[in-house]
């Protein structure tokens, strides 16, 4: 099961939003062995495709240094589906290459960045194998 705060799910929804048609791409780190999503990091879809997703080598490569200073690892990966459902792609399943994290896919087929609800589903990818999981929203905590 992923359980992901109120704020972390808003920031995925709307990156997914803002981003439509192209397709949304980033990651949810937390401390290594934790499961826990904490800091949230937008990537930029160097392909700039409606179709398909791909890291800037350079980031991605700049933000697993970081992760490794800061004992993070990718808790979730997430990217937005434009066009149809929220389920992993062949292409999806062939680069699941984090086999704790959770593959978060948002779907904006809908409504695309206008406003309306949008499908968020989340998948562990292992070997291949893909199996989907609950999703648990916690509400944020008042101050």
């Amino acid at each position: 099961m992923l359980r992901i705060g109120q704020a972390t799910y808003d920031a995925l929804v709307e990156h997914a939003k803002r981003d439509h048609p192209v397709e949304a791409c980033g990651m949810v780190v937390g401390p290594i062995g934790s499961d826990r999503p904490e800091r949230h990091i937008e990537m930029v879809n160097a392909a700039g495709s409606p179709t398909f997703y791909e890291y800037d080598s350079t980031d991605l490569l700049q933000l697993y240094k970081e992760m490794d200073d800061r004992d993070e690892e990718p808790v979730v990966i997430y990217h937005s589906h434009s066009a149809t459902e929220a389920y992993p792609s062949v292409t999806d399943i062939n680069l699941a290459g984090e086999p704790g994290a959770h593959y978060v896919l948002v779907s904006t087929r809908e409504h695309g960045n206008n406003p309306g609800p949008v499908e968020f589903r989340s998948y562990r990818i292992i070997d291949g194998v893909v199996t989907e999981e609950e999703v648990t929203v916690i509400p944020e905590e008042s101050s």
